[in-house]
């Protein structure tokens, strides 16, 4: 998006009517606002990215959800492990389109050329688009907690965020008010290369335990957005690359190309439910030692901003359960998931 909008001039802008996607805007409203400006910038925060525009109006601040994408005319789409169904660069507009902005070089030697065509696509509505003022001083972005490219806090800043916490730290490495643009997968990658088991409990993490999620939430970050999240350029030693088999029939793979254990051996994946989301592990390198096990009186799975790549975010469901006196309790162990129209 950076290299084919900035410096440009959004001459025009398409829309479709949306009340869902287009949150605190109407469609039409979002066009006015924004047409006839240029692109100064194009910046990431989390999940959200924004365009910085020419001019003293809003700024588009725009979320993908789950299956929002951008789609250049002209260009094959994108797509994230596995193209889209009926996936093509003819059809135009495309399909689940929500806005196009055509964009002019104001470059004088560029002007004659076609626009360029950008069109966000989001089939189940999940996606976003607001305008915003200031987008780094207003939510969501400003709800949100470090981002481990854009700002990373130094370990004593980490440590001190992550044990004043009880929840399991597979949730809080999803809470996007702690780590701004983690998802599922990311999550899953960091614990498996600190040797972290996703349940264990943030308060009863060691130092060599947070020092070594400190040092990965870092670099799992920085190799995926190295390698613009091609997977293909992912190193082998992933648990993305091995984790995509649960539930299906034996994978394809060889004994040599099987995730191996330090020691040659191959490695054994388990799933378990943490936060809400399914989070993949290796129970040889793995370990919840028994201190660090749930316990009645700590904090829910679920943070305020648990939310995954859906835009669902999921709540503690209460439910009876008996005390050794015989007398029911509410618990919060159970989750389910509630959708947002944010």
């Amino acid at each position: 998006m950076r290299e084919l909008a900035q410096g440009k001039v959004i001459e025009e802008v398409q829309t479709t009517e949306d009340a869902i996607v287009f949150a605190g805007v109407t469609h039409g409203a979002f066009r006015s606002e924004i047409l006839g400006r240029r692109v100064e910038s194009v910046e990431r925060y989390g999940k959200v990215f924004y365009l910085s525009l020419s001019g003293d109006g809003k700024m588009p601040v725009l979320h993908f959800g789950m299956t929002g994408m951008l789609q250049v005319k002209g260009v094959p789409p994108l797509h994230y492990r596995e193209a889209p169904r009926n996936a093509t660069s003819d059809a135009w507009p495309p399909r689940f389109m929500k806005f196009i902005l055509h964009l002019r070089s104001s470059n004088a030697h560029e002007t004659s050329a076609e626009p360029t065509q950008i069109a966000f696509l989001d089939a189940r509505r999940l996606g976003r688009i607001r305008l915003c003022q200031s987008p780094r001083t207003e939510p969501p972005i400003s709800a949100m907690g470090f981002d481990p490219i854009v700002s990373m806090p130094d370990l004593s800043e980490f440590k001190k965020g992550m044990t004043k916490r009880t929840c399991p730290i597979k949730a809080l490495l999803l809470d996007q008010s702690f780590s701004a643009g983690v998802g599922n997968w990311v999550a899953d990658e960091i614990l498996y290369h600190a040797r972290v088991h996703p349940e264990q409990r943030c308060h009863t993490l060691s130092d060599e335990q947070i020092l070594a999620l400190h040092r990965q939430t870092r670099e799992v970050c920085r190799i995926a957005v190295e390698v613009n999240a091609d997977d293909s350029q992912f190193p082998d030693n992933w648990l993305f690359k091995h984790r995509w088999g649960k539930g299906k029939k034996k994978s394809v793979q060889t004994e040599d190309t099987r995730l191996k254990l330090p020691d040659g051996e191959i490695a054994t994946i388990k799933w378990v439910t943490v936060g809400g989301r399914t989070s993949a592990y290796i129970s040889e390198l793995q370990f919840l030692p028994d201190d660090a096990k749930t316990v009645d009186g700590v904090e829910s799975d679920l943070t305020q901003l648990s939310e995954d790549d859906e835009g669902v975010a999921s709540q503690p469901v209460k439910r009876k359960r008996k005390t050794p006196q015989g007398t029911a309790e509410s618990t919060s162990r159970k989750t389910r998931a509630v959708r947002k129209r944010t």
